[in-house]
C-alpha cells in the first residue's frame, strides 16, 4: 500500500515573508543635476534657479526621485532642497541618492508601520528571491524587527532555507 504525501510545510504554522509585498508601486526616476551646471561642474546659483524654475515638473507626476549628481562637482545642499520644494508637489517621495537609496528608504519607511505582532511566536522564512529590487538592508530591518517577536526566523525557500534565529 502506497502512503499518502504529506505537504508537511502547508500543514506548518511557518510563515513567509515576502519584502516584496512592501513594495511601493510606481516609476522610479534618477534626477542627474550634472546636466543643469556649468561644464557639468560648476553650479551657478542664478542659471541654476533660472533653470529650476523654467522646467517642466509635470512629468515626475507620482514618481520617486532619487537627486543625484553624478560629476565630481561639489554641490551645495541648498541646491537638493531648491529642487525638492519644485518636486515634492508632484512627486511621492524625493530624495537625495541612487535608486538603491530610494530604495532603503522606501522599505525603511513601510517597514516602520509594519505591525509585527503578528508574527508573535510563530516560525517566520523571509523569502530569498525577489524579482523587484529589494534593498540588502530591508532584509537586516526586517530581521531585526521580526526577531523581537518570532520563534524562529529563517531565510530563502521552504524547501531549502537557512536558519537564522531561534528563541
Amino acid at each position: 500500500m502506497k502512503e499518502e504525501i504529506v505537504n508537511r510545510v502547508a500543514n506548518s504554522k511557518l510563515i513567509t515573508f515576502d519584502l516584496e509585498d512592501l513594495y511601493p508601486e510606481g516609476k522610479r526616476i534618477v534626477f542627474d543635476i550634472k546636466d543643469w551646471l556649468l561644464e557639468g561642474l560648476v553650479l551657478r546659483e542664478k542659471d541654476f534657479r533660472e533653470t529650476a524654475k523654467a522646467h517642466d515638473w509635470s512629468g515626475y507626476e507620482d514618481c520617486y526621485v532619487a537627486l543625484t549628481c553624478s560629476s565630481d562637482a561639489i554641490v551645495p545642499g541648498w541646491a537638493y532642497m531648491l529642487l525638492s520644494t519644485y518636486l515634492a508637489p508632484v512627486a511621492k517621495k524625493v530624495v537625495v541618492g541612487d535608486l538603491e537609496m530610494l530604495e532603503t528608504i522606501l522599505y525603511t519607511e513601510a517597514l516602520l508601520h509594519l505591525d509585527e505582532t503578528k508574527y508573535r511566536d510563530l516560525p517566520v522564512i523571509i523569502k530569498g528571491c525577489s524579482r523587484k529590487p529589494v534593498p540588502k538592508n530591508a532584509y537586516l530591518q526586517v530581521t531585526n524587527k521580526l526577531q523581537t517577536v518570532a520563534k524562529s526566523i529563517m531565510y530563502g525557500e521552504a524547501c531549502s532555507s537557512v536558519p537564522l534565529f531561534k528563541r
